[in-house]
């Protein structure tokens, strides 16, 4: 019976995190200011101190905020769009959600043989067809990311499905039956070749963030290989390591 202001409080930190995250990008709340204390900012969301906390909480470990010790909580000098990799999450979903015009423009989809690298990934024989789709990302019209996907063609169909392709590959997954439990992923710098920096509308040898990651779906099957290039400048890719915290044998070597 206790659980549901608990999961309310939750849902309600989520919506004032995405409030604040929206008023830092936009300059409500300027680089290097300082946030208003939890009193102001629990009545402008009209929530509690509590909440405050959890929402301030979440934004600094996403990076746009940090907190120095006896002086408050201050926006962090260079506010960028970040992607944390902890969680899976809809591109557009997250850009409309700080504020930004999303956008998606669909480079291409088509239906190809398996190579041997995205057979070996998807666990599927080489040759195997596979559904490839290529599209970019913008935020407020600037390319943010560049991505390959390959899903197989056995669960997903180029034509029945290209609608769908248009949006959430995650929400189609799951309407088709192979909702994704987790992603494996690896990040890795990467340097702007000619056709990369047509597409991102970037100078050829720009630093990229690469990300290569496997979505894996509720029975363990492979549903997903990704290749996304990003552009730092628009979109961080980040992650949130926790501490060992103080459970017995922390900090033991």
């Amino acid at each position: 019976m206790k659980a549901r202001p608990v999961a309310t409080r939750a849902l309600l930190a989520d919506v004032v995190r995405d409030g604040l995250r929206r008023a830092v990008i936009t300059g409500t709340y300027p680089p290097g200011s300082q946030l208003p204390n939890e009193d102001a900012l629990a009545g402008r969301f009209s929530v509690s101190r509590a909440t405050i906390r959890e929402a301030v909480r979440g934004l600094v470990a996403e990076g746009y905020l940090s907190r120095r010790h006896g002086s408050g909580t201050f926006v962090t000098s260079r506010p960028l769009l970040r992607n944390s990799l902890d969680t899976n999450f809809s591109y557009t979903a997250y850009l409309e959600s700080t504020g930004v015009r999303a956008g998606r423009r669909i480079l291409g989809i088509r239906t190809i043989g398996a190579t041997v690298a995205v057979a070996e990934h998807l666990r599927l024989e080489p040759g195997q067809p596979v559904v490839e789709l290529r599209r970019v990302r913008t935020a407020d019209d600037r390319p943010a990311v560049y991505s390959v996907d390959h899903l197989p063609a056995e669960i997903v169909d180029a034509v029945r499905d290209r609608e769908s392709l248009g949006g959430s590959i995650y929400a189609m997954l799951a309407d088709l039956g192979h909702p994704v439990r987790h992603g494996e992923a690896v990040v890795a710098p990467a340097s702007a070749d000619s056709e990369l920096a047509q597409v991102l509308e970037i100078a050829p040898g720009t630093l990229l963030q690469h990300l290569e990651q496997v979505d894996v779906d509720g029975d363990g099957r492979r549903v997903l290989f990704s290749l996304e290039w990003h552009v730092p400048d628009v979109i961080e890719l980040r992650v949130y390591r926790r501490g060992p915290g103080t459970s017995e044998g922390a900090g033991r070597s």
